[in-house]
This record gives structure tokens, sequence and C-alpha cells, in this order.
């Protein structure tokens, strides 16, 4: 009974954790688009995920304690603007520093991460940009890249935005994820393919002799 206890303990936990990511996502969602609105009215869309960029990149990755007080429900929104003029009011744009006081006035703050990532997302679609993850057997040398971009341009119809990583186990080849979608073309990929179906073709042709052991008359 402990043990089933556990489970649902833990099955709860899990549940209430699934349903958190899927609010920080709507409420990312939501943010970002209006952003991304007020930035294309001004004509600032690329200087604002710049500004974004920096921001989480040079700021708030390198400094826990400050994203704790940025997320933290016990200081207010004013106290909280105050940070935002003096840290960011001389070096973001007045738009995107509005921005930050508008997700604070809604207690957001904590989700700025998150709102970065989907504005990133939702930015790259805009433009017709598509992540590409790219992973090879070995470094890629400059014409190569030049050419694989080229194809993977032609693929899918935009812009590839290519993130390139190396796995010597792939023996060669490459393996591209667009989306869900996974083109495997490494050299294992096609040699377990080809053992798999030289055991499918052994299991059949067994499994062909045991039916004609068992009905010779069928013959």
């Amino acid at each position: 009974m402990q043990d089933f206890d556990d489970f649902q303990a833990e099955d709860a936990r899990a549940a209430a954790q699934i349903d958190a990511d899927v609010g920080v996502e709507h409420i990312a969602d939501v943010y970002a688009k209006a952003l991304l609105e007020a930035a294309e009215n001004a004509a600032v869309t690329a200087a604002v995920l710049d500004e974004f960029d920096a921001l989480v990149r040079d700021v708030l990755e390198p400094n826990p304690k400050l994203r704790e007080i940025l997320g933290s429900a016990l200081i207010s929104h004013d106290e909280k603007c105050g940070i935002i003029d003096r840290l960011f009011g001389s070096r973001f744009s007045p738009l995107f520093v509005c921005f930050l006081k508008v997700v604070s006035n809604h207690g957001r703050l904590d989700c700025l991460a998150a709102i970065h990532r989907r504005t990133r997302l939702l930015y790259d679609n805009l433009r017709g940009r598509v992540e590409v993850e790219l992973t090879t057997a070995s470094p890629l040398g400059d014409a190569l890249a030049r050419q694989i971009t080229e194809n993977l341009r032609a693929l899918i119809g935009g812009e590839p935005i290519v993130r390139a990583t190396v796995d010597p186990e792939l023996i060669g080849g490459v393996v591209l994820r667009i989306g869900d979608t996974v083109y495997d073309g490494s050299v294992a990929n096609q040699l377990n393919s080809i053992r798999q179906q030289m055991i499918d073709r052994s299991a059949h042709e067994i499994q062909s002799r045991r039916n004609r052991f068992r009905n010779p008359a069928g013959n």
C-alpha cells in the first residue's frame, strides 16, 4: 500500500509540474506576441530582440540572485521598476524597458527566460527562419557548411538556422532534425538498417522452411 501511495504522490507532483510548464508556455506566448507586435509597429524588431538576447545572456543567466529578486513575489512592482530603471534605463530602448515594466506589473518577471525563447521562435517563424539541428561525425569545413545550408534552404523553403554538433559515433554522414522530423543519413544508421533487413529476411526464410516441413503436401 505504501508503494501505491508513493506512486500516487509522485504522479501528482509530475502532473502539477506539467500543468506549471503548460501555464508558463501559455504566459510566454502571450507576452512574446505582444512584444513582437509592438516592435514590428515601431520597426525596431531586430534591435529589441538583440536587447532581449543581451538581457538573458549577459545579465540574467550569470546572476541568479538578480533573477530571484525580479521573480520574487515579496518585492513590490514599484521596487522592481526602480531596479529596472537603474540597471537597464540607459542600456535598453524605452520600448523594451516599458515591456519589462509591464511584465513586472503582472507579476511575470519569473517567466522572462520562457518569454525570450518564445519570442525568438515566433520571430524566426515570422521571418521564415527554421531551426535545424545538424549532427556530423566530424567538424564541417566552411565550404561544406555553406553547401549544406544551400541545400537546406531549398529543402525547407526558408532560411535555415543551423545548430551544428559533432558525434564521432556516427562513423560518417549526417543527421538532420527539422522540427519533429529526423533525416538520418549516417553510415551507422545505414549499416544498422542493412543488418535489420538481413535479420528479417533470415527470420522469414526460417519460418517458410518450418511451414513447408509442417505441411509437406502444400509443396
